[in-house]
């Protein structure tokens, strides 16, 4: 007993000592991990230049002679639209670019022929829609995630009556459309002076706020309807897949569905197949075509040749450039744009 009470001061000291040992630790400890933090950032900085450097180089390396892609050479023969240019859904490749009827489409839409993949997705709409007969006086257009896409107009300028739909602005503001100045926040945005007068405009086109993934049920009767590169922004391969599958029942009997969309050159098994931006796979089409022609519905099937030409072999590295930019490197995967024809069941 005489033992134990006279240990007691001791561990009184200890006790009253407790806190500012606790404290000292404390500051040692949050000055330990701040310098820690800092490292890792500072890490992390040099990681992403490393990284920045290494994609310029890879870029520069890999980057056809410029002879080669600074101009799309001029097409022997007519400029005008073919007869049979898409007989399949297919792959954007280089000999497209280089064809009268690339030429024709870029003009008619107010450009110069180049290398650049998102030209191709509005040539491949119109030609593979011209050349299915969907392109006459008086027929009815439906575009989904229509951006400030030229389309609209090119199509009214024609006769076509069309319904233009994008998502709400509160959702394109989410997303961070709206901050690319992607997102059609109005009908204004749609507005081509050069290729539609504003008073056939204002009489043919209407414009909705849409979500793709829930596409309202009234938007029926349409000769055709497409989308340019907006369906693998759904949220998943899935979600994609199932706006192609709804898209045809917008349509009359025998109208025609035209998308573009990402296509993963680089693998069949692994892809990014969630998120803001997903990578379609042969698989995920030939699932896709087996289901819309178990609805009845005609499918013009998938070319998957990826072409071997010089700007088909060269895959463009962030930053991006403005041409040539077939194939870019997206989350470590080649991925390039690709058509996809519909029609459909002519009974439903």
């Amino acid at each position: 007993m005489t033992s134990l009470l006279s240990r007691i001061p001791g561990y009184l000291r200890d006790l009253i000592r407790a806190p500012g040992r606790i404290a000292e630790m404390h500051r040692s400890v949050t000055a330990e991990v701040a310098d820690l933090k800092h490292q890792v950032w500072m890490l992390t900085g040099l990681i992403g230049e490393h990284r920045r450097e290494m994609q310029l180089l890879l870029g520069e390396m890999s980057l056809p002679d410029p002879e080669i892609w600074r101009e799309v050479p001029k097409p022997a023969g007519k400029i005008a639209p073919a007869a049979n240019a898409f007989p399949n859904s297919c792959l954007c490749l280089q000999d497209s670019f280089e064809q009268p009827y690339f030429a024709y489409w870029s003009a008619q839409l107010g450009y110069t022929p180049r290398y650049h993949r998102k030209l191709w997705e509005f040539v491949f709409i119109l030609q593979a829609l011209h050349e299915r007969g969907a392109l006459k006086k008086g027929a009815k257009g439906l575009g989904f995630g229509v951006g400030s896409e030229p389309l609209s107009s090119w199509f009214i300028s024609k006769g076509a009556t069309i319904t233009a739909t994008d998502m709400s602005p509160e959702a394109a503001m989410q997303s961070g459309w709206s901050a690319t100045s992607q997102h059609a926040a109005s009908i204004e945005a749609l507005r081509r002076r050069d290729l539609c007068p504003d008073d056939l405009f204002d009489r043919n086109l209407s414009f909705r706020s849409v979500d793709m993934n829930a596409v309202p049920d009234d938007l029926t009767g349409f000769d055709f309807c497409w989308s340019a590169c907006a369906l693998e922004h759904l949220g998943s391969i899935e979600a994609g897949l199932a706006f192609i599958r709804r898209s045809v029942d917008t349509l009359k009997p025998g109208g025609w569905a035209v998308h573009t969309t990402e296509f993963n050159v680089s693998s069949n098994t692994h892809t990014m197949d969630v998120g803001p931006t997903v990578l379609f796979r042969r698989d995920d089409f030939e699932r896709l075509f087996a289901a819309l022609r178990a609805d009845g519905h005609e499918v013009a099937l998938m070319d998957y040749d990826p072409g071997h030409r010089l700007v088909d072999r060269y895959i463009d590295v962030p930053p991006y450039r403005a041409d040539p930019h077939l194939k870019v490197a997206l989350a470590g995967y080649s991925t390039t744009s690709c058509g996809i024809i519909v029609r459909r069941a002519a009974q439903t």
